[in-house]
């Protein structure tokens, strides 16, 4: 995938895929050179997003998908070919690579340590492949794949916080590294599904982490915050520290099964449910909302049957318990990653069913640490209906693009760690597993 990634770049034009569960999303970006060929070593999660714009955009209705993951493989091929050719069509260029996320696979987080001595000598290059091959990969159990695994914490001697240790002199030298790993199958499946609409997989990522990047702010992903990202039929979760991530989860419960709820409970359409929610739905009732009637509508023919109307607060009713089900499951995974012993505890709530009334304030109430509703970064040509917080997992993977923190300590491993346990050394992994 390096090698295509770099083709790519080469060409100057790639493609970003969000495969989510509602909708897919493309995003074309065209590179100016500045950005991921330039060999300025950016340290920082957001360095270089400059190096690109976006000129073209689309969505269209998931299909296909289901928890995150590939459920029917031709219907969703259908729904990837629409959006990548109303991307092209505006962007008029033709696409050949793209880079895809998704929010399922079941992902798991590791984190990882090694230490190696210096002799007192300079941090080069070789001395960060010596520790980072240190690192004694798991047993995470067959069936699953590394999706990231990078660096998020060095240390020379007793100065710890180091984002660059490069350089500097010292003894010893340790590091903290992250490891993400999913289920294989999603992962084949997609980029099965890729390679059948005449596309080549340039790059992959977690919708967790992409939405992080883009939704979280520099101080937050510096002091540490969580990012939530409520889509249609995974609720994604995602913490980080000095701008890295350090714990990433998911819930398999969204937008769809709030919507799923409304089409049970008032007997109609999941589109007419998915329209009450979106124009009329909320989790808090007030004493006006008895009053406030909503009409359902509908197409049966049947006169008395199409002029139902319901209240708001008998909507809200209906939607409540299965969002405060959904929060209840973050919390959970929040308080197994330890999220109450960081420094700070700032969480940000985005994606597309994050826009539901009074959803912060509920969150607030659940979780117990202050919320704030996160939109996506402004990035250069993004159309305004592509800015919204249902678009953050697209445009953190547009930033991810441009410089994949991934790759930024790919060195190449000494010669003398390839014997033994050659396998379970993390800079050798990275190699085979791009």
């Amino acid at each position: 995938m390096r090698q295509m990634r770099r083709n790519a770049m080469q060409r100057g034009v790639v493609a970003v895929l969000d495969v989510g569960s509602s909708k897919i999303a493309c995003l074309v970006l065209r590179f100016d050179g500045n950005g991921p060929l330039s060999d300025d070593n950016s340290i920082g999660s957001l360095a270089g997003q400059s190096g690109f714009r976006v000129i073209g955009a689309a969505t269209t209705r998931s299909r296909g998908v289901q928890f995150g993951e590939i459920t029917a493989m031709q219907e969703t091929e259908r729904a990837i070919r629409t959006a990548v050719q109303a991307a092209q069509k505006m962007a008029e260029v033709r696409v050949e690579h793209v880079i895809a996320c998704f929010s399922g696979a079941n992902p798991r987080s590791y984190g990882l340590d090694a230490t190696v001595a210096l002799e007192g000598q300079e941090v080069t290059e070789n001395e960060v492949a010596r520790v980072l091959a240190a690192c004694e990969v798991p047993e995470y159990g067959a069936g699953r794949e590394v999706l990231h695994a990078q660096p998020v914490n060095f240390a020379l001697d007793n100065r710890s916080g180091l984002a660059d240790p490069r350089g500097q002199i010292g003894h010893e030298l340790a590091v903290d590294m992250h490891m993400l790993t999913v289920d294989a199958s999603t992962v084949q499946n997609l980029v099965r599904c890729i390679q059948r609409c005449d596309l080549e997989l340039a790059g992959i990522a977690s919708s967790a982490y992409a939405s992080g990047f883009s939704a979280l702010v520099e101080d937050e992903q510096e002091l540490g915050a969580a990012c939530i990202d409520m889509g249609g039929g995974t609720t994604s979760i995602s913490i980080f520290m000095k701008k890295h991530m350090i714990y990433a989860d998911a819930v398999r419960m969204g937008g769809d099964h709030v919507t799923g709820d409304i089409s049970m409970g008032l007997g109609v359409p999941a589109a007419a449910a998915e329209r009450i929610k979106t124009m009329c739905g909320g989790v808090h009732a007030t004493g006006a909302d008895d009053r406030d009637m909503i009409d359902i509508g509908g197409d049966t023919g049947d006169w008395e049957h199409d002029r139902r109307t319901v209240s708001r607060a008998e909507l809200i009713g209906i939607m409540r318990p299965r969002v405060e089900e959904i929060l209840e499951e973050v919390r959970l995974r929040l308080d197994a990653a330890g999220f109450d012993h960081m420094p700070s505890q700032q969480i940000v709530l985005t994606g597309g069913s994050s826009q539901i009334m009074g959803l912060d304030g509920l969150e607030s109430r659940i979780l117990g640490h202050q919320v704030r509703l996160g939109r996506p970064l402004r990035v250069h040509g993004l159309p305004q209906s592509a800015t919204g917080p249902g678009f953050a997992s697209s445009v953190g993977l547009s930033l991810f693009a441009a410089h994949p923190q991934d790759e930024w300590w790919d060195f190449d491993t000494p010669v003398d760690r390839h014997h033994g346990n050659g396998i379970k050394r993390a800079v050798k992994w990275f190699c085979e597993n791009w």
